[in-house]
């Protein structure tokens, strides 16, 4: 903490400002009592505010109505305390503290306000259930680790905001009560009481709002913006979440993304947070699926997939020639020298179908070349022989094989990857890699509807012949951090007639379109510069930064995992008053 509180009658600075210049002159703290020691005669209290931690000691012989009060004191009460910041005995400083070579002697204790002892340990609440801590989130809060992430997520801000508004950009609020306008995730309903029947829905993003204001003519717009979706919770999603939310106009790719990798860079800097200087590197989506399975890959360790079509192209075993005739490949990693029991290899198996593989196979390299294996006896010498080349395997090494559609196949192998990579500690855990994965497809044929999906959205400008769907690239870019894609955005369509023949391959006729968009197409008709942009999730950057397991360590009150607020209780029914008056009934 850099300035002291305003002097008042509970403080005049932070606890942990009492450092060695300090000594000889007088303080009052105000805090919580962290741990309290009675030695005999004297009594010591770990006083803590947000600031750290200080030693209060109180003496018998010269203070003897504080030291009565200090022996009620109990963890968590809070007091304010008066005296002089004196010296510790060599023997006594606490190196682990910054006010650790000094004590304040207390010649005057107020208590504020008493405590219960909490639910959970406040020091170590490793073992405690989490839907505990979220119950008694304030308590949760007051532990130094959360402390610390959520004041680290302050420092994230405020650094995005700083190299910004440095850029030229403005700070522009987009509303939340705005009409469905469905991105790919259910949209989060309000009833409209002025409007019976209709309803308001809470933005997944600003996109529309921000395009906007790029065809409004300010040119740079960011946002810190609060978005909401109606889907499964998960150690990286919540229902409401944060994204630094930013669109520029008469932009290229490069414009955005060099505007971005020094917003991060400066927000690597100041949280100590080291990765490779930009510009970053670029991978196409092609080679990203190609290499490691998916478009977010984890570029710290090997264990790359090999794409085995060809040389098992004709093989016996029927589950790698049906998968092929399909239209499917085969593809495999080499997991390196790993001897596993009958049962891991199983539990390597269910993994792979709980990622929509039909099984796995799996096979060890001999030490005269040949495989043992399941399937050993359905493959022949040349089939081994190439599969070993291709996979670049060792006598010892695992071989893990996957065959079925493409997508499949690479999710299961990505997800076996990552889970040796975890296992054995193949991933290093100091060293952090970041890129842009570039060059998406435009689109993706759903088969169960007949019809062309966006990749990404249905406003990010296509590359290529719009009379050839299939074979259209998107300008859009996505930023991955150790396999985690922390932002993503494209340049945006800005011509009409181009938004109306987008709308029209994904099947949304010029009524719909009207109906839906028809404010953004009305908008493009007067005007609309080249532009484009980016979100970046502030609770996934704040997370990896932090090294915490789960986006919910870095919100102040974020939902459980199952959606629902153990805080508050909410989601919760409400008054049938209230429905009626909205025209609902419960049902």
């Amino acid at each position: 903490m850099k300035h002291a509180p305003r002097p008042n009658g509970y403080r005049d600075a932070w606890c942990g400002q009492l450092t060695a210049e300090r000594s000889g002159t007088a303080a009052r703290v105000s805090g919580w009592v962290h741990r309290r020691r009675d030695h005999g005669g004297l009594i010591f209290i770990d006083l803590r505010d947000r600031s750290g931690i200080v030693q209060l000691v109180f003496h018998p012989e010269t203070t003897p109505e504080a030291h009565v009060q200090a022996h009620k004191l109990r963890s968590e009460d809070v007091l304010s305390a008066a005296g002089t910041v004196a010296r510790r005995d060599p023997e006594n400083v606490n190196p682990n503290l910054a006010t650790g070579e000094v004590e304040l002697a207390v010649t005057q204790l107020e208590i504020l306000a008493d405590a219960d002892t909490p639910p959970f340990p406040l020091e170590d609440a490793s073992g405690v259930d989490e839907s505990l801590r979220l119950r008694h989130r304030a308590l949760d809060l007051r532990r130094a680790p959360m402390q610390e992430r959520i004041a680290a997520r302050h420092r994230v801000i405020a650094t995005m905001r700083e190299v910004l508004n440095a850029r030229d950009f403005l700070e522009i609020e987009t509303p939340y009560l705005t009409r469905s306008t469905p991105e790919g995730a259910r949209d989060y309903l309000v009833p409209a009481r002025i409007q019976p029947g209709s309803v308001y829905a809470l933005p997944q993003s600003p996109q529309l709002f921000k395009q906007l204001l790029m065809v409004a003519g300010f040119e740079r717009y960011y946002q810190i913006a609060r978005c909401f979706r109606d889907e499964d919770t998960r150690a990286d999603r919540q229902p409401e979440f944060t994204q630094l939310d930013v669109e520029m106009a008469f932009v290229e790719e490069d414009d955005v993304l060099e505007c971005m990798e020094a917003v991060m860079e400066a927000v690597f800097a100041r949280e100590g947070f080291a990765v490779p200087p930009p510009p970053w590197p670029r991978m196409t989506f092609a080679e990203a699926v190609s290499r490691f399975g998916i478009d977010r890959p984890d570029t710290r360790f090997g264990l790359e997939l090999k794409d085995l079509s060809e040389p098992l192209g004709q093989s016996r075993f029927q589950v790698f020639s049906g998968a092929l005739a399909a239209g499917g490949v085969i593809r495999g990693i080499n997991a390196g020298a790993r001897e596993l029991p009958r049962s891991e290899l199983d539990a390597l198996t269910e993994l792979a179908k709980q990622h929509g593989a039909k099984g796995l196979v799996w096979a060890f390299v001999q030490e005269d070349r040949a495989l043992r294996s399941p399937i050993a006896k359905f493959l022949s010498e040349p089939e081994v022989a190439a599969v070993i080349e291709r996979l670049e395997a060792s006598p010892g090494d695992l071989l893990l094989i996957v065959a079925d559609e493409l997508t499949t196949v690479g999710q299961t192998l990505s997800a076996l990857r990552m889970e040796l990579g975890r296992r054995f500690g193949l991933i290093p855990r100091e060293r952090h890699d970041i890129l842009w994965v570039v060059e998406f497809p435009a689109f993706f044929w759903d088969e169960g509807a007949q019809r062309w999906d966006a990749a990404h959205h249905p406003f990010t400008a296509p590359t290529g012949d719009l009379d050839d769907p299939g074979s259209l690239t998107s300008r859009a870019y996505d930023l991955v951090l150790d396999g985690a894609e922390i932002g993503g955005g494209s340049v945006r369509i800005h011509r009409r007639d181009v938004q109306q023949r987008v709308f029209e391959l994904l099947g949304i006729g010029p009524e719909e379109a009207q109906a839906r968009f028809g404010f953004l197409l009305d908008a493009l008709r007067y005007g609309a510069p080249p532009h484009g942009g980016i979100a970046m999730g502030l609770d996934r950057i704040v997370a990896a930064l932090t090294r915490a397991d789960s986006i919910r360590e870095v919100i102040a009150f974020p939902k459980a995992a199952s959606g629902a607020d153990p805080l508050t209780g909410a989601p919760a029914p409400v008054d049938p008053a209230q429905l009626r008056e909205l025209g609902l009934r419960s049902l």
